[in-house]
């Protein structure tokens, strides 16, 4: 029950790699309840074996609430978060991403939580027949499953999860930092591609290489950038790939980096080449960007971009597909222009963070208001 007199508390647990859209958007959701009066946000990360300590503390010194539990066992976070729940007394609690969610709910059950929401952020992860099986039985207790894009709602209920507590807020960004996009026409620009993506099983990196060693053949040597963390065990193979395919100098796999804004107002074309999304980040700053955008065309994807209109889908997998495209938005300045002209009006309107913590502020504030009356 909501003692009087304070804002619902709502914690937020996620993992604490800091490579995907999960974190982002639970840090993004903690910000803006900081920036109001209405919630009183606390992050709670999961630590990650191949974390970043530094980013952790950057966050503590910028002020945000955080706490960090154990990551080694599933039941060690649990008992953690069990404990971190009962200090905090939080009214909602929210679990982000995969297998996080699962961790999450099972403390919010223990803690005995009020409110329990889990954000499902991509349309295919790896459940298991028991760890789906789990997620069946957490989500018949759970108040809201959100999914990060129609999309990944599509996927939930495709998996069992209940229609009637199943719904979508789609993903959002900053738009601050890309407020001086139009002060770099597209046709100004570097003549280059840029990625930013995790190296991950899901990202394919592998047919964008293969797509631009296409256009070497077509007389295209467009500058490739890369950025993004992950596994060295999936980086390596690309730089040999990249190796084998002659090109070396052209690409560049630049890993994280702090200034994507930058880069991309730089760059005429911003590209995702995915096997599978929920609603992606980086391509939805490429548009803010002004870029001409071109993604996979798979879920999540295929709900961001009006193929022709603000960007170009391709078929998954696909470099000859890939190639194409490129090649177009590379000899056309002109409708290279109008797309990112579009992107970015696509972006203005429809995915600012303020949207999507507008969504979830109230949402929050229903379920913790139901508990307060259920408790009267």
């Amino acid at each position: 029950m909501i003692a009087a007199g304070r804002p619902p508390r709502v914690l937020h647990f996620v993992t604490g790699g800091f490579s995907g859209g999960a974190t982002q958007v639970a840090l993004q959701l903690v910000e803006a309840a900081r920036s109001g009066a209405a919630i009183e946000p606390l992050l709670v990360l999961r630590r990650k074996r191949r974390g970043d300590p530094a980013r952790i503390e950057e966050l503590r010194r910028n002020g945000v609430p955080l706490r960090v539990v154990p990551g080694w066992t599933h039941w060690a976070s649990i008992l953690a978060l069990v404990r971190v729940c009962r200090e905090f007394q939080p009214d909602v609690l929210v679990a982000h991403g995969f297998s996080e969610h699962l961790w999450g709910r099972y403390a919010a059950l223990l803690a005995h939580v009020p409110r329990i929401v889990h954000v499902e952020h991509n349309t295919r992860e790896r459940y298991t027949r028991w760890r789906l099986a789990q997620a069946r039985w957490l989500a018949r207790r759970t108040h809201r499953i959100v999914g990060c894009s129609e999309g990944v709602r599509e996927a939930l209920l495709a998996m069992g999860m209940p229609p009637g507590r199943t719904i979508a807020i789609p993903n959002g960004i900053r738009l601050e930092p890309f407020a001086d996009a139009e002060a770099h026409p597209l046709p100004a620009r570097t003549p280059g591609i840029v990625m930013v993506s995790r190296f991950s099983k899901q990202k394919d990196h592998a047919t964008l290489l293969r797509a631009v060693a296409l256009l070497r053949e077509r007389g295209l040597r467009p500058p490739v950038v890369l950025a993004g963390g992950g596994k060295a065990l999936h980086r390596r193979p690309l730089e040999k790939l990249a190796l084998s395919l002659g090109l070396a100098g052209q690409v560049d796999f630049a890993g994280v980096i702090r200034n994507v804004p930058e880069v991309l107002v730089s760059h005429r074309i911003a590209v995702l080449s995915t096997h599978y999304e929920g609603m992606p980040l980086a391509l939805l700053e490429g548009m803010a960007a002004g870029c001409a955008a071109i993604g996979s065309a798979v879920p999540g994807v295929r709900e961001v971009i009006e193929d022709g209109v603000d960007g170009l889908l391709v078929p998954e997998s696909d470099p000859v597909a890939l190639a194409d495209a490129l090649e177009r938005v590379l000899r056309d300045d002109a409708f290279a222009a109008r797309l990112g002209k579009q992107a970015r009006r696509t972006a203005l309107a429809r995915y600012g963070r303020e949207r999507m913590n507008q969504r979830y502020e109230a949402l929050f504030i229903d379920l913790a208001a139901d508990a307060r009356s259920e408790g009267a």
